[in-house]
């Protein structure tokens, strides 16, 4: 088993652990926001809808960096604002539209795959493969995870408003039509930039879990965004080791370290109430 020295020593190491770090906390720092709005479930259909994105592009121009993440932005986009639009424009509520073209999204991908020439290799965008990161990747992770972390900043107190007291919200003129949209924005560039880390089928347990872990025990907004961040940091570099050490995915071992931190979290607080409830 190498040590920690002999793992740093390898340049591709160095640069995982920095963007993981990097995704890791500003995805950690989103889930906040997604446990607080119970938003999950539309984050899971957003982020399937990534796969005919990157098919499309891979049929196009082929993949790299660049096509990946913008055939994977703009298939989101289609199906986030077509939810959007449907929901407006009839009854049906825009959990149901999401559901319903989530899912017609990550079929026609699956179509689109199965009639690809030759062998078009989606693994790494899929399941995520942040040892493989290229300057680009790198360049596009600071991007992307600045954009969500400054706007977050920016728009902290309209958006808590927004998600403890909507109709205040409104009452003092904050938009809040629009505030919902711009978090879904974000969820929706966070999801990109987890595609080289967890890949788009396990991009959902990097958006959520984190904050959930610390929602078990705290209900501070302060503490789910920045406690989130560091989790989802620290997951995201201790996978790194731990996929080095025992030669596993690193996106899956990201998503089963927080797995079972949530496991082991929600068993906790079960133990703690048993104490705290007093006896009949």
């Amino acid at each position: 088993m190498m040590s920690i020295g002999e793992i740093l020593a390898y340049e591709h190491n160095q640069e995982a652990i920095f963007a993981g770090a990097l995704i890791g906390f500003a995805n950690g720092y989103l889930s906040g926001y997604i446990v607080l709005r119970k938003s999950a479930l539309m984050v899971s259909s957003l982020s399937h809808s990534l796969l005919p994105g990157l098919v499309v592009a891979s049929f196009l121009v082929g993949l790299s960096a660049l096509s990946g993440f913008a055939g994977a932005l703009i298939a989101a986009l289609i199906v986030g604002l077509g939810a959007i639009l449907i929901s407006k424009r009839s009854p049906l509520d825009g959990h149901s539209a999401l559901g319903i073209l989530h899912t017609g999204a990550f079929g026609a991908g699956l179509l689109l795959l199965s009639r690809a020439p030759g062998n078009v290799d989606l693994d790494h965008w899929l399941f995520g493969d942040i040892l493989g990161l290229a300057d680009a990747d790198l360049w596009t992770a600071h991007g992307i995870s600045a954009v969500v972390l400054l706007t977050l900043t920016a728009f902290q107190r309209p958006l808590l408003l927004m998600l403890f007291e909507p109709s205040v919200a409104r009452s003092v003129g904050v938009p809040v039509k629009q505030l919902d949209h711009l978090l879904m924005a974000l969820c929706v560039l966070a999801l990109v930039n987890s595609l080289q880390a967890v890949g788009c089928i396990l991009s959902i347990g990097l958006l959520v879990t984190p904050a959930a872990i610390l929602h078990l025990f705290a209900s501070s907004p302060r503490v789910l965004f920045w406690g989130g961040g560091l989790l989802g940091a620290a997951a995201s570099v201790a996978a790194v080791f731990l996929s080095n050490w025992f030669d596993c995915p690193t996106g899956a071992t990201i998503v089963v370290l927080l797995a079972g931190g949530f496991l082991l979290a929600f068993v906790a607080r079960q133990i703690s109430d048993a104490v705290m409830r007093p006896s009949a």
